[in-house]
């Protein structure tokens, strides 16, 4: 039987050996055309666009993906390609590459001598082509190399003296090192390099050089990641192959196998491509960026392919403060509540249930018994969290599909659940005034779920609303930083005749507060009269314009016209909430998020500015983005620094020991049963928005997280670390239109020389400062005038042989009242001492 099939090797082999003969024919034949027929190989290849992924910059110029399909591919140059690397290549695929005009006689006859010591089961044989490198080169250009025939083969040759005719061996080498397929969806020797190696070409050792050249054979053979030791095997003779070449010596080669097998990492997935590892610095940005692409870029384009450089808005560093505060937050924040919801369960399994299950007994009643079923639902949780993924193994071992059936059953239940009791979250920073996109943020996990609740979310914003009608409240003139408002129970009624009463959080009341300290306090009930003040119309324009969603101010199910709308019953994404607070900032601008600022062909072509043709844009069609005036985008941001410096955001800023300098305002949100948790706040440089919640709504984060416990120090521990190094400046105050004026703290008027409780000053649009003295401290001091000239003339001065009587500092200067008077009448008749 070996005889047999030695037999069958040979006579192939002398099948190969006629058909090698006939190829030298044709490829005398051929050389002889090539100089007589001519084709302008550099031409054809000033066309020819191999495919190269798309690069992803940030605003530094630091990469942050690529964007590619099946082709993974980075072009470099020759020069800076390894010599090693060159010589591992020729050492195994051409070792006359430097001498031949375009066919290697020796190559063919190497490759055939491999082929039949392969099929002789000897470990010297392997599977090589007979190609020389630029016969490889010209197959790939100009013919099929999957056809294996004669008429292909004559078809190569014919091109490759051509491309020897034409272009030097280093540019051959560079098409070749850029564009030969190197195993699992890697394309040139960079690709390659950083799949396998994690570095660059430039950096490539002589061992890995080895790795790379036997990809070239057959990558599903020899991958180190799949089949390491056949892998090691094949090195080996590459390494000896180099040896005897003297491209390097025995030391270097041994000390190379060693170092590059003692750093091998075993575990590394067998199943890894180039594709799966293309791992984004920032995830959610990058999905964000390649979906305006799409639309930018429309038409006969393929942005996995063509190459471009896009430049970012992104700040890498931002993101990676970012990151990093989020999964922190992620992490406190789900195990904050699922320890405060596993110890509201610990109340009731122990003290209620119980009692509930004894009168289910007692009394016969099966629907109210709930011992039984709250044990099922424990089981039904381990099952889907331990047992549902060792079910998922054994089905794909065994292929057992019913099993693998229940448990994708059993994981999509889980998932659901999941969306309902994991606390999610976003974060995105814009540029207050340009509204480039510093950092996003879009959830806990982009593998798992692509879902970008940056930008896609659609949550309501709670008292985080506020701010964007209170705009168009001081707009309005009928309102400025010092009217005086009155927090209590009010029932509101719209024009439909329903009626709303809104209560504060845990219910508390302050009375009579000032418009300022309400906003900063997120009182509900003086916001709401804000609203009734002003109009659902005009608070609706308003937030519309800011929120960049004016085309839908009709839209009465987004913006209804009734009061739950003052306290943030809408919908909005976070990245639509910090270009609205980046209003603030930019001195009533409108705000419009960037995230592009141009792009470059492969050849470094600008084809797009996004930027600079939306400014051209704006000043053709004569946009304007004004919102509101500046003078009145200024005293909003002198209100929210209000929430910072003594409103919920207080402890906040105290907690991180300040913001060193910066001046910061902002605003918390709550929902209704504290359902999502927000922060939105900006410096003179940055606008930040957080938010926390669920992907399912109508579950509830605890009164213990709400948007001043939950979001706030997470905002503020972020804002904080990307403002360390910048300069200290302040909020761009217009120099006109604004009136500075010291009021009473508590009537918010011109005060008194009685008003005893304080001053504070205050900033007005012009004409709306007070006018008014304060009456409330007026007030007390003619009661108290009042009270002292009937308490004159009621007692009986001699008596009581009162020394002091001064009206003038409402004082009185009385004698002990337990000496008897004069007359020895009774002093319990006394008013003062009734």
């Amino acid at each position: 039987m070996i005889y047999t099939g030695r037999k069958k090797v040979l006579v192939g082999f002398i099948l190969f050996l006629t058909f090698l003969a006939a190829l030298l024919i044709g490829s005398g034949l051929g050389f002889f055309l090539s100089t007589s027929v001519s084709t302008d190989i550099r031409e054809d290849l000033s066309t020819y666009k191999p495919a190269l992924p798309t690069q992803i910059l940030d605003r530094n110029g630091e990469l942050i993906t690529e964007i590619f399909s099946d082709e993974k591919r980075d072009i470099v140059p020759i020069r800076d390609i390894p010599k090693i690397l060159v010589y591992a290549l020729i050492s195994r695929e051409d070792e006359t590459f430097f001498e031949h005009h375009g066919f290697s006689f020796r190559g063919t006859f190497r490759a055939a001598w491999n082929i039949l010591l392969d099929k002789l089961g000897s470990r010297l044989g392997y599977h090589s082509g007979g190609s020389s490198l630029t016969q490889q080169v010209a197959g790939k250009h100009y013919a099929d190399r999957k056809d294996i025939s004669i008429k292909r083969k004559l078809k190569e040759l014919w091109y490759s003296f051509q491309f020897e005719r034409t272009m030097s061996k280093e540019e051959i080498l560079q098409l070749y090192m850029n564009e030969m397929y190197f195993g699992h969806n890697a394309y040139g020797v960079e690709a390659a390099s950083q799949f396998y190696f994690g570095h660059s070409a430039k950096d490539i050792t002589l061992a890995e050089a080895a790795i790379l050249v036997i990809q070239l054979a057959s990558p599903a053979l020899y991958s180190p990641i799949n089949h390491p030791d056949r892998a090691k095997s094949r090195q080996e003779d590459v390494l000896d192959q180099m040896v005897s070449l003297g491209y390097a010596t025995r030391e270097e080669a041994d000390l190379s196998m060693q170092q590059y097998w003692d750093n091998y990492n075993y575990t590394r997935s067998n199943i890894a491509s180039a594709y799966f590892d293309n791992n984004s610095k920032a995830p959610y940005f990058s999905e964000y960026v390649r979906i305006q692409l799409n639309d930018m870029l429309y038409g006969a384009v393929n942005i996995n392919k063509d190459g471009y450089i896009v430049h970012t808005t992104l700040d890498l560093g931002y993101q990676h403060i970012a990151d990093s505060v989020m999964n922190n937050a992620f992490h406190s924040i789900n195990e904050r509540y699922k320890n405060k919801a596993d110890d509201r369960l610990g109340i009731v399994d122990n003290s209620y249930v119980p009692i509930i299950d004894m009168l289910g007994l007692a009394f016969n009643l099966e629907d109210i018994q709930v011992a039984g079923a709250r044990q099922k639902k424990a089981a039904r949780a381990v099952f889907y969290k331990k047992l549902t993924p060792a079910l998922n193994v054994v089905s794909m071992m065994l292929g057992i599909s019913d099993i693998n059936n229940i448990s994708e059953v059993a994981y999509s239940k889980d998932q659901q659940s999941a969306k309902k009791t994991t606390v999610e979250g976003a974060l995105i920073t814009i540029d207050d005034h340009t509204g480039q996109i510093l950092a996003m943020v879009g959830g806990s996990d982009f593998e798992t779920k692509k879902y970008n609740r940056a930008v896609d979310a659609q949550v309501q914003p709670g008292s985080s609303f506020k701010p964007l009608y209170y705009s168009a409240a001081i707009s309005s003139r009928k309102f400025t930083p010092s009217t005086r408002m009155y927090d209590g129970p009010i029932i509101f009624y719209d024009d439909d005749g329903n009626q709303y009463t809104p209560t504060n959080y845990l219910g508390s009341w302050e009375g009579s507060v000032l418009l300022r300290y309400a906003l900063a306090h997120s009182m509900n009930v003086p916001s709401l009269q804000v609203l009734q003040g002003i109009g659902f119309e005009a608070a609706i324009d308003r937030a519309s314009k800011m929120l960049g969603k004016y085309d839908q101010r009709e839209n009465r199910t987004l913006f209804p016209r009734s009061f739950p709308l003052g306290l943030g019953v809408t919908s909005v994404a976070p990245i639509d909430m910090a270009r609205a607070f980046a209003t603030f900032p930019n001195r009533g601008k409108a705000v419009e998020p960037i995230a592009i600022t141009s792009v470059l062909d492969r050849n470094g072509s600008t084809i797009l500015e996004p930027e600079k043709e939306r400014l051209r844009e704006a000043q053709r069609n004569r946009k304007d983005d004004q919102i509101m005036s500046p003078q009145t985008a200024y005293i909003m941001v002198s209100m929210l620094q209000s929430t910072v410096e003594y409103g919920t955001l207080k402890w906040r800023r105290i907690n991180i020991g300040g913001f060193d300098g910066m001046p910061m305002a902002g605003k918390t949100g709550t929902t209704q049963n504290w359902g999502d948790a927000w922060t939105v706040g900006f410096s003179p440089y940055y606008t930040t928005a957080v938010w926390f919640g669920f992907d399912t709504p109508g579950n509830s984060l605890g009164r213990e997280l709400t948007g001043a416990t939950a979001a706030g120090p997470y905002w503020a521990q972020y804002m904080k670390e990307i403002h360390r190094g910048l300069p200290r400046i302040q909020f761009d105050k217009p120099e006109t239109g604004l009136v500075e004026q010291k009021v009473c703290a508590v009537s918010g008027k011109l005060p008194t020389k009685y008003c005893t409780d304080g001053l504070v000053d205050e900033i007005f649009l012009a004409g709306t400062e007070p006018k008014e003295f304060c009456d409330i401290h007026t007030f007390e001091k003619e009661r108290d005038d009042e009270l002292i000239n009937r308490l004159q003339d009621t007692l009986t001065i001699e008596n009581f042989g009162i020394d002091t009587f001064d009206t003038g500092n409402n004082s009185l200067t009385i004698p002990d009242l337990s000496t008897p008077p004069p007359d020895g009448g009774n002093s319990s008749t006394n008013p003062l001492l009734e």
